[in-house]
């Protein structure tokens, strides 16, 4: 006689689904992680562009400088010659005029010069374009022709400042002092002005704006 023995009966739970509970925080942190990595990786980005862009128009604004530098060395070297600046305006050709704080629409708390020099981000196009050596330009296509400058979103631009004659401390007008110089006995006699170039330049976009300043001597007209 066979005799059957009952099968043991396990209670039987309900299933509460904390595996899947589990699951689900480690993803939602594992997004939060990688959403917290997008973001530092972008605000890196957008801040090596913004230090790119901040660099290009600074080297753009020295490069203006000594543009519009090499403009007044050239043009006074020559004998006889002198750069052209205009009283009470910016002379359309070199860029240059006449320093006179009375002129108030060049030198008022709104005029052009005061502007121009003005360090905010604001683009005026005021001043002499400065286009390069070779006249390219250092903005767009034109540019995969110069030296491989990058690119700025305005070309530089610069104005001549004719501050007046230079006057050692205690002393007249600074002459010339060489074997033809009146201190050797000779005749000769230049006057010698001190010019203040001011440059404008972008960078990589028109929002990014750096203005740079220096002081240049050479021969004058009077």
């Amino acid at each position: 006689m066979n005799t059957h023995c009952p099968q043991p009966r396990f209670p039987q739970r309900r299933q509460q689904g904390a595996v899947l509970l589990v699951a689900l925080i480690f993803l939602i942190l594992l997004t939060l992680l990688a959403i917290g990595a997008s973001s530092g990786s972008l605000l890196q980005q957008r801040m090596v562009a913004a230090t790119r862009s901040a660099q290009l128009a600074q080297m753009s604004a020295d490069t203006a400088l000594r543009g519009a530098e090499w403009k007044i060395w050239g043009t006074s070297s020559v004998i006889g010659g002198y750069l052209m600046c205009d009283a009470g305006d910016i002379n359309a050709t070199t860029g240059c005029v006449k320093y006179d704080p009375e002129a108030t629409a060049l030198y008022g708390p709104t005029g052009t010069v005061t502007q121009f020099r003005t360090g905010n981000n604001a683009w005026l196009p005021t001043g002499i374009a400065y286009t390069g050596t070779q006249g390219t330009g250092f903005t767009g296509a034109a540019n995969a022709v110069n030296t491989g400058s990058p690119n700025v979103a305005q070309n530089p631009q610069y104005i001549i400042e004719d501050m007046g004659l230079v006057k050692p401390p205690g002393a007249g007008p600074q002459h010339e002092s060489g074997v033809t110089g009146p201190n050797n006995g000779g005749a000769g006699h230049i006057n010698i002005h001190i010019y203040r170039i001011t440059a404008r330049a972008t960078g990589g976009n028109q929002s990014v704006v750096r203005v740079a300043q220096s002081t240049f001597d050479a021969q004058a007209s009077n």
